[in-house]
């Protein structure tokens, strides 16, 4: 007979399983609909799942009722059925996995995303209707999970405290490796959930596994509690209109001893993940012994480009007046090595870092600077605002991301018209990552256009046509630019790819990192005959760590083994200038082949961009004198 589930987790690491409904859409099965509503529609499909789960050796199974609430069932009018989804959910678990793996209750946040605004009267009637289905169906736990705010996981823990002693396992959502989304600091938040009855705390949803540990690399080691961990498999991608995720089984399977190391009890999957990344974790830990490691020090939160963070810098001030910022980039590439640097927005309101980054780009020499449009669909400082004041206040060229995902037709031309009258003519057309993953997840992903689209609405407006097709009183300007992908199986296919946006009137093209010299030349002699000019991505990378972030969990990277092997275990300066120096050998070689440079800023440490534009255009004086 095996042991309660309270016990289990504090004998050893035990596996749980990976995502249902990402695993479901996988499956072919539609979105826009209640997953929940399967248990009664689909209940084969859904056991299946769940066997599958067991089969690759995950001990603690979630039953499918993550949003099986009344608020939520209301959307598709399945309120009168909660406990009857419940209660489904629970005997198809068992019937599929029998008595040979835990059976868990889940349970997510009523509030979040677009439900901030429900009473908390409605929030305590939904979690007591939904406990007291699960509890009666007989789970062996409950499991409270993609929680953003303490007290509304303190109100579902207390409201499970009040019905049974059964094991409770309570897991944040976090964006903040130190605290919570009402601002709680984590150590805090856990120490009270543990005095308010919780069994076992942790994290879900949100971050792939490096932003996961992060977080627990966080905490205190004497919570007294087990710890549990279920990561996104990295960072989501839209491709060709399905929603795609990077992180491989055998990154999964490395990260879970990373985390049984760390104090994790309970590692299993989130968005994303598979049976297969499943069999991956419990093969790594069929022998796992614990070891004694030292706690790195926290570093900031994972992202594919730029974060800001903390600064003490006024805002800088230029003395140059606003100019026509001509020839454009397009011209001066023609020409010349040219630099375009890309410097994310502020998720905050403070601009000082962002602007004295700026300044300092401009007085490098950089020819233009590049800001994304809500990157990874996290909430960010209008692109448009700040292009603005690069104009106005520092005195160089802004060019901004403009994606199809957060606006619709309407909005994309009004978008395009403010950036007119603006005077900022230079963007970058992308499809814009999946609004579901990103930091406000109640919202609506629109994609009214695709990157081809967009890219040949923006060209009308140059015709003086707006997107209705009715005449303009006068022409836009705008050189549009488009993304491509070169870490790809087949880089044919991603070229002909390229060949129909500038077909759709892309005037340049602006590339993914690229770690490998080799693939460099490759893309040189590939891309030979195209048109218009290729600014090639160079990312620095910042420690060891942001290496295997960006290589496992970042759609659209991948770092050579030769490059992922210098950065190990490389953190700090020592790895900022390991990364530097990557980045000069690759800038050596693209130089040879490309006259534009896309440089990438990471974590906001725009040192290591200014250094890097420096010796571009020192090299650059360097090779022209040489001719």
């Amino acid at each position: 007979m095996k042991p309660d589930l309270r016990t289990a987790l504090a004998l050893k690491p035990r596996v749980g399983d990976g995502a249902m409904a990402t695993y479901l859409y996988q499956l072919g099965l539609p979105v826009g609909v209640s997953f929940e509503e399967f248990n009664l529609l689909k209940p084969d499909v859904i056991a299946d799942v769940h066997r599958r789960y067991a089969n690759a050796g995950a001990e603690i199974i979630e039953t499918n009722t993550y949003s099986a609430q009344h608020n939520k069932l209301s959307r598709y009018g399945l309120e009168k059925k909660t406990e009857e989804i419940n209660a489904a959910g629970v005997a198809i678990a068992r019937r599929a996995v029998g008595q040979e793996a835990y059976v868990v209750g889940s349970i997510g946040a009523v509030r979040g995303g677009a439900g901030k605004n429900v009473r908390t009267a409605t929030v305590k009637r939904d979690f007591e209707e939904q406990v007291g289905a699960l509890l009666a169906a007989g789970v062996d736990g409950l499991l409270l999970e993609t929680f953003f705010d303490l007290e509304e996981l303190s109100l579902a823990l207390s409201i499970i405290r009040k019905k049974s002693d059964i094991s409770v396992i309570c897991q944040f959502a976090v964006e903040d490796a130190e605290r919570t989304h009402d601002g709680i600091p984590l150590p805090e938040a856990f120490r009270r959930l543990k005095g308010e009855g919780a069994d076992v705390v942790g994290f879900n949803c949100r971050s792939g596994p490096n932003g996961i540990l992060r977080a627990v690399e966080t905490l205190p080691r004497d919570l007294g509690l087990p710890l549990s961990v279920f990561p996104n498999a990295g960072i989501p991608d839209y491709v060709d209109g399905k929603v795609v995720y990077s992180a491989t089984p055998e990154y999964f399977a490395s990260s879970a001893i990373r985390f049984a190391d760390a104090g994790a009890r309970l590692i299993g999957g989130c968005c994303g993940t598979t049976p297969e990344h499943i069999a991956a974790i419990a093969k790594a830990l069929q022998n796992y012994s614990p070891v004694q490691i030292a706690k790195a020090p926290a570093e900031a939160p994972e992202v594919r480009q730029s974060i800001d963070v903390a600064s003490d810098l006024s805002e800088p001030q230029s003395d140059i007046p606003p100019t026509e910022l001509e020839p454009s980039i397009v011209d001066l590439v023609r020409e010349r090595h040219t630099v375009i640097v890309e410097l994310d927005p502020p998720r905050d309101l403070d601009i000082a870092k962002f602007m004295a980054g700026a300044q300092a780009l401009k007085e490098a020499n950089a020819d233009a600077l590049t800001m994304a449009d809500n990157s990874l669909a996290v909430t960010r400082m209008s692109n448009m605002a700040l292009a603005a004041l690069l104009k106005e206040r520092v005195g160089i060229r802004p060019l901004a991301h403009i994606a199809c995902r957060d606006r619709n037709l309407i909005g994309t031309q009004s978008h395009m018209m403010g950036f007119d009258a603006l005077g900022i003519d230079h963007v970058l057309a992308v499809t814009g990552d999946p609004a579901k993953f990103g930091d406000l997840p109640g919202s609506s992903s629109v994609y009214d256009l695709t990157s081809f689209e967009i890219i040949r609405m923006i060209k009308q407006l140059n015709e003086g046509i707006a997107f209705s097709g009715k005449p303009l009183k006068q022409k836009a300007k705008f050189i549009v630019g488009a993304a491509f992908n070169p870490n790809v199986k087949h880089l044919d296919k991603a070229i002909q790819r390229l060949e129909r946006k500038i077909s759709a009137g892309a005037d340049y093209i602006m590339t993914q990192p690229v770690y490998d010299p080799e693939l460099i030349v490759r893309i040189a002699e590939m891309t030979k005959h195209l048109s218009v000019p290729i600014f090639l991505g160079i990312f620095p990378l910042a420690s060891g760590r942001n290496a295997e972030y960006l290589h496992n969990e970042v759609p659209g990277i991948q770092l050579s083994d030769s490059v992922r092997e210098r950065m190990s275990g490389l953190e700090g300066p020592v790895g900022r200038a390991e990364g530097v120096k990557i980045a000069e050998e690759l800038l050596d070689v693209a130089m040879e082949h490309f006259n534009g440079i896309y440089l990438m800023t990471p974590f906001m440490a725009y040192e290591m961009t200014v250094s890097l534009t420096e010796y571009v255009k020192k090299k650059s004086a360097h090779l022209t004198s040489v001719n």
